[in-house]
C-alpha cells in the first residue's frame, strides 16, 4: 500500500489554508509562509504560497497594497475581502465535512 503524501494533500487544501491565515491580519508572502509553517504545515514551499496568493488576488477574494521598507525591497501584503471571507467559510465548510467523513470512515475500520 503507498503511503499517503502530505505533499498531495497540502496542494488540495493550500487555498483554504491561506485564506484562513490571512482570516484576522494582513500579510506579505513570506509572513504567511511563516505562519503557515508554524501552525504545522512545514512542508508547504515558497513558491506554492506565492503562486496561491497570486491566484487568491486574481479570483478575487484578496486585496492587496505596497508597503514600503527601510531594510529592503518593498513589501506587497494581501488581505481577505468580503468575498474571500465568504470562500474562507465557504471552503471551510466543505473542508470540514470531508474530514468528518474521513474520521467516520477510518473509524470505522478501526485505523483511528
Amino acid at each position: 500500500m503507498q503511503r499517503v503524501d502530505t505533499t498531495q494533500l497540502l496542494k488540495g487544501v493550500l487555498d483554504l489554508a491561506v485564506l484562513a491565515a490571512l482570516r484576522d491580519e494582513d500579510g506579505y508572502g513570506y509572513d504567511i509562509l511563516r505562519r503557515l509553517r508554524s501552525a504545522g504545515l512545514d512542508e508547504v514551499g515558497d513558491a506554492s504560497v506565492y503562486g496561491t496568493l497570486r491566484r487568491l488576488f486574481a479570483a478575487g477574494f484578496l486585496t492587496s497594497y505596497v508597503v514600503p521598507s527601510d531594510e529592503g525591497p518593498h513589501r506587497k501584503y494581501y488581505g481577505l475581502n468580503a468575498a474571500g471571507r465568504a470562500e474562507l467559510e465557504r471552503s471551510a465548510k466543505t473542508w470540514n465535512g470531508f474530514a468528518s467523513t474521513m474520521d467516520d470512515l477510518l473509524r470505522e475500520r478501526g485505523t483511528a
